[in-house]
Order: structure tokens, then sequence, then C-alpha cells
């Protein structure tokens, strides 16, 4: 299908971008990669009168490590983002995740920020921002604001943004060297969203889990962080008593729809399974 008539904008700085922002408020929707915006238009499940193109702002693009803040433009590109040593070297489940990410296609045109600020349940990297306890940079036409990724999400593309506000960047605190990590991801095919997906980080001393994170990916209706899941496995060399514990308080918390991927049940199920899988991966990395 073809989208609806539409006003197009490429505005070549942040305070162009936020002020037509404001100037249209629920007219206008940002562009970003496209990949997620651009079908829907077509579909007609959205019809803005006013595209906001970001492509041409150089400053939201690139990744650079302050100190142990880790940064990234918000419309670096997948494919940048995996070809990043720099990104590599301070969170390796970055590239792990976002190889997971529908196909090399869309890589190369899809944006981190478009992945991480549509609210879209099915995307794979706000779990992994809210493992990574990252934090989102905001600008709207009142200035600058950060928000926990851990309090974006709201819903089924529902976020903290206001109208006027878009991410500029993602700001994660570089995990501790030797952490483990894992994304485990279940789809039926390639260029799927997830039936049930699970990020891990954690830390390891003295054999046993010091800290841990674990985030769920489309298993409700937004990017869910499964903190009794991690405390269950905190303290413990994870056995199969804890990794047990740690999928039933992880299921807990799961809401899934019943869609073509599956009932509901069956998505509970394996949600645990990836959970289970991530954390034994998770520390089978931290131990060696």
């Amino acid at each position: 299908m073809i989208p609806a008539t539409f006003s197009y904008h490429r505005p070549k700085s942040i305070a162009e971008a936020t002020s037509l922002l404001a100037q249209h408020s629920d007219e206008a929707r940002v562009l970003a990669g496209g990949q997620s915006l651009i079908p829907m238009m077509k579909l007609r499940l959205a019809a803005p009168e006013h595209l906001i193109d970001l492509g041409g702002i150089a400053e939201l693009k690139g990744v650079q490590r302050n100190g142990n803040t880790l940064v990234i433009g918000a419309t670096t590109t997948q494919h940048e983002l995996q070809q990043s040593k720099i990104a590599l070297d301070a969170a390796p489940i970055l590239r792990e995740a976002s190889l997971l990410i529908a196909d090399p296609q869309v890589r190369y045109v899809g944006t981190l920020g478009g992945n991480i600020a549509n609210g879209d349940p099915g995307n794979d990297m706000p779990a992994v921002m809210i493992c990574l306890d990252a934090t989102y940079r905001v600008v709207g036409h009142g200035g600058v604001q950060t928000i926990k990724a851990r309090d974006f999400y709201e819903g089924i593309y529902a976020t903290a943004l206001k109208p006027d506000q878009i991410v500029t960047a993602v700001e994660i605190p570089v995990p501790p060297t030797g952490h483990g990590w894992a994304y485990e991801k279940l789809k039926r095919k390639v260029g799927d969203y997830a039936t049930a997906a699970a990020g891990v980080i954690l830390t390891v001393r003295g054999g046993k889990v010091a800290s841990c994170a674990i985030a769920l990916s489309n298993l409700a209706d937004r990017a869910l962080l499964a903190a009794d899941a991690a405390a269950a496995v905190v303290g413990s060399a994870v056995d199969k008593d804890a990794l047990a514990a740690a999928a039933r308080a992880a299921r807990a918390i799961m809401a899934p729809a019943s869609d073509t991927r599956g009932p509901a049940e069956y998505r509970i199920a394996v949600g645990g399974v990836m959970v289970e899988r991530a954390l034994k991966r998770a520390f089978e990395r931290a131990k060696g």
C-alpha cells in the first residue's frame, strides 16, 4: 500500500527538529531508520501529517566512551553498532542482541534510537537497555532530560516521551571487566520478532553470582525487568534449583498475547527456557 499524504521535513539540528515537533505536536512523527514506521504508514496503521527525518543531524550518530559511560547516538545504525570496537569492548551484549534483529538489510538502515524509542514490545534493544540499566538522553522544546530505560516503557507503543521530545543518545554504565552476558531469542524464522527472549548481565565472585539483571522481550505489553528472577540466582552457582527458581519468577510476570507465534501458555513456557539458557551462558562467560 501507499502511505497517506504527508509533509516531509529534514532538519539539520536537534533544535530545529524539536521546534518542528513542538509546532506540529500530535500530527508529527519522527523518522530515524524507518524500519518500523514506514511499514506502519504503508498499512495506514500510522498516518502522520508531518514526517520529521532525523537523518540529516550529524550529532545524533556515533559511539564513544566517556570514562565508565558508553554513549551511543540515537541514529547509529545496528550495523554501525555491531562494527564498533568501543561498544564491543564495553558491552558485548549489544552486538550479540543486535545481530538477532531482523536481517542484514534492516540492520544496515535501522537505528538504535528507533528500536528503543517507539515502544514496540517486540523490539529487542529495550530489554537489553533495561538489563544494562541504561539512561536515555531526551531533548524537547523545554530542554534536556534523562530517563532511565527501566522507567521509559509504559505499554504498547507508549513511552515516557512527550510529543515534542526525541531520544538523542543512550548512556550505558560500562559493566565491570569480566562480567557475564547473554541474549537468548527464540523466533520462528530469520527476521521475525521474538516468540520469547531474555537478556542477562551478571557478575561472579568466588564462583557464585554477585549481581544479576534479567530483562524480557515480547513477553508482555512492554520490555520487563525480571527483578525477582535475578534475585533467585544471586549467591548461587547457577545450579539446577536456582535456574528453576529464576524461571518460575520470570514466568510469574509474563503476560504475552496469543498470536501467530503461539498461544500465551507456550510463550510463557519458552520464556522461562530463554531465561535459563541466558543465565547459563552468562555465568559461563563470567567464569572464564
